[in-house]
């Protein structure tokens, strides 16, 4: 027997449907013949809010306009969204306007202002650690002091379902001679979860940690591809460039973080405690109870726990502008490779695989160590929602292309 959903709707939405009355993710989506817009999804369908409000902020092909009026008009609309969708007597003004989920083309949700990376997840950072640094420490001397992130590429962040085309660049291993140029022979992945800014700050003035809610709208799922024998080579002295710079990928819906409320846990144990404005003792979590599942090529290969991630959203948005970094509406920040204790909670073909030493063995008998030609691989997410039920996230998916020709 179906549960129902703990918000009822005359929509009769199952339990296991992922997209109730409690979750409500944006996107911008269009059908054909017509311009972008942005929709709701809800059930199978979505709504389309720039025919059901009449609102021209909806019309835009962005979410950023929105976004912008801040937190008391996302309020104002997600209860003016329930209200339509749980009382019978606005059905008929409604329903006109759902369009079938499968009708529909997705588009980038947002128009990206700027991309930030970060390096969150203990688990993932000692694995690293433990690889590249056999002999020392896994963990660099600052980690546990400052949630670690660089600056990416805004301009290739694109929406799910973009081809996946295999960068070329300059490739070194540690017995050759000299570096060699060709297509990356360790192309990898990076499951993780993105934040959206909404509301801008001021330049010059630092956002704290209780003001997380007052900027970030929400979240989506993020893959970080990565070219991991270019990244090996370019990163000393300055950091990630080429190797993560030719495609962020992210899924079309965007969670509002009042979807999350339910998903809110304490994260892990800090040792040492964060400086003051990192520390978040006392106060509100926001930890988040979001199961992460990888797939290759419909193959299930990992399932990593956000829930675990040291350095919470909160904390890296205080750490990203303490030094008087501006917020701009549009603004995306990634967690960091999602990764838990289990050998089946690694967030990344270089963990999986354990630098290649031991390729992931699939149903059909084949292996992997990185990705190849042809491989698809999709993100999935869901997180704890009311009432025992679990509100989806959508998901990110790729496939991998043959590199261009020189």
């Amino acid at each position: 027997m179906t549960e129902r959903m703990t918000v009822p709707s005359w929509l009769d939405l199952p339990a296991d449907s992922g997209f109730g009355i409690d979750n409500l993710p944006y996107g911008v989506f269009s059908t054909p013949g017509t311009a972008p817009r942005t929709g709701v999804a809800v059930g199978d369908s979505v709504l389309d809010l720039a025919a059901a409000t009449g609102d021209d902020v909806h019309a835009t092909g962005s979410l950023n306009a929105f976004l912008a009026q801040g937190p008391a008009a996302w309020q104002e609309l997600r209860a003016r969204l329930t209200g339509w969708l749980t009382d019978d007597g606005h059905r008929g003004d409604v329903e006109p306007h759902l369009v079938p989920r499968a009708d529909v083309t997705m588009h980038l949700p947002v128009e990206v202002a700027d991309y930030v990376d970060f390096y969150s997840s203990r688990h993932h950072a000692e694995n690293l650690g433990r690889m590249f640094r056999p002999d020392s420490e896994p963990l660099t001397p600052n980690w546990t002091h400052l949630p670690i992130g660089y600056h990416g590429r805004a301009g290739t962040v694109a929406v799910s379902g973009t081809p996946v085309l295999r960068p070329s660049g300059q490739r070194k291993a540690p017995s050759d001679p000299a570096p060699t140029f060709g297509p990356s022979q360790r192309l990898d992945i990076e499951a993780e979860i993105g934040f959206v800014v909404g509301t801008p700050s001021e330049l010059g003035r630092p956002v704290p940690l209780n003001a997380f809610p007052e900027h970030v709208f929400g979240v989506c799922l993020v893959n970080d591809w990565s070219a991991r024998d270019l990244q090996s080579w370019e990163y000393v002295p300055l950091g990630p460039f080429l190797g993560k710079s030719f495609l962020t990928s992210v899924s079309p819906w965007v969670v509002p973080l009042a979807a999350l409320e339910a998903a809110r846990v304490s994260p892990p144990a800090r040792d040492p405690r964060p400086l003051p404005y990192l520390d978040d003792t006392g106060a509100a979590p926001w930890g988040l109870d979001i199961a992460i599942e990888v797939r290759l090529n419909d193959e299930v290969v990992s399932r990593p726990p956000f829930d675990l991630m040291y350095w919470t959203p909160a904390q890296q948005l205080a750490h990203m502008t303490v030094n008087g970094a501006s917020l701009r509406t549009g603004d995306l920040y990634a967690s960091g490779t999602v990764s838990g204790p289990g050998k089946d909670q690694r967030g990344s073909f270089i963990e999986l695989s354990w630098g290649g030493t031991e390729p992931v063995r699939l149903a059909d008998g084949s292996t992997r160590t990185f990705l190849e030609d042809g491989d698809v691989v999709t993100l999935t997410a869901t997180a704890r929602g009311s009432g025992g039920s679990r509100i989806s996230l959508g998901e990110v998916t790729g496939r991998i292309e043959p590199a261009a020709a020189p």
